[in-house]
């Protein structure tokens, strides 16, 4: 009957430290998620901006030798990300694709001009910058016009600032919940031991002594729940390496990588300072406090 019974006990034991690490992993992926959302928050928006085109489009007359010298001029522009040269013929097989093959019937003359697509680096695409950089341009040689979407860029610009402060909330919330819910996780695992507790302080033990085994198996706990949940996040991430590589390329991998090592650090903390308070507690409790 005893070795039924302790064995029971063992059992429990097993399925309450096991049911406290899972949902302690489970929160911390949610931390995890949240944290690669912020860290990530600026790539994304530098993507989006980095891939507004600029078209410099030249005179009719427009001789190539000036054309290519504008071309190296510009590639060698702090604010510039990339420069494309755009031939006469390479346009209009661009203009071929959208409007068909007998577009030029009309005309007579090929009306189709040389230009130079130009992607600019995402901290330049902001209103005094990029005025500044087309009046630069506009003052080229056998330049004709300066075109992009100016509509675009203010979109862009006022839609990532909104989206900056609102994920910034939304991070700090989860964060805020996410600490909760491990405290509260703790907090019920370690009441089920008040008993325990309140029995070795009757018998004179110190609350270091107390303490010292309940914070191992704290540090375990939250070692072992960060290591789950960055294998989770792993998982995550090679799914988005796999399954959509251009939203992988914006992510950066350094990043990544710090959001690893700190949802192992935020995982042995929270375990650890959570049970340091709890325990505190606990011991200072009354005996008549412990059954309420």
């Amino acid at each position: 009957m005893k070795k039924r019974e302790k064995s029971l006990i063992y059992r429990r034991l097993i399925q309450s430290y096991l049911s406290s690490v899972i949902s302690i992993s489970l929160v911390l992926l949610l931390a995890g998620v949240t944290g690669l959302l912020a860290v990530n928050t600026k790539s994304v928006s530098d993507y989006f901006r980095e891939n507004i085109k600029l078209s410099i489009i030249f005179n009719d007359n427009a001789d190539e030798l000036v054309t290519i010298q504008t071309l190296e001029t510009l590639r060698s522009k702090d604010y510039v990300k990339e420069a494309i040269y755009i031939s006469q013929e390479e346009g209009t097989n661009e203009m071929k694709e959208i409007l068909g093959e007998d577009f030029l019937e009309i005309f007579e003359v090929n009306p189709i001009p040389v230009s130079i697509e130009l992607f600019l680096k995402a901290q330049y695409i902001v209103g005094d910058s990029l005025a500044k950089i087309e009046k630069e341009l506009s003052a080229m040689p056998m330049v004709r016009e300066v075109a992009y979407q100016e509509s675009l860029v203010k979109i862009i610009n006022d839609n990532m600032e909104r989206a900056g402060v609102v994920i910034g909330v939304f991070i700090l919330l989860l964060l805020f919940i996410s600490f909760v819910l491990i405290n509260n996780t703790i907090r019920l695992n370690l009441f089920a031991k008040r008993f325990i507790i309140q029995t070795m302080k009757l018998v004179g033990a110190r609350r270091p002594f107390i303490r010292k085994p309940l914070l191992i198996k704290a540090l375990v706990q939250g070692a072992v729940s960060g290591v789950i949940s960055v294998s989770m996040l792993l998982g995550l991430v090679y799914l988005i390496k796999r399954d959509l590589p251009e939203l992988y390329r914006i992510l950066d991998v350094n990043m990544i990588l710090l959001v690893y090592a700190g949802i192992m650090v935020a995982g042995i903390l929270l375990c650890v300072i959570s049970t340091f308070f709890i325990v505190n507690r606990l011991v200072s409790m009354s005996g008549d406090d412990i059954y309420y």
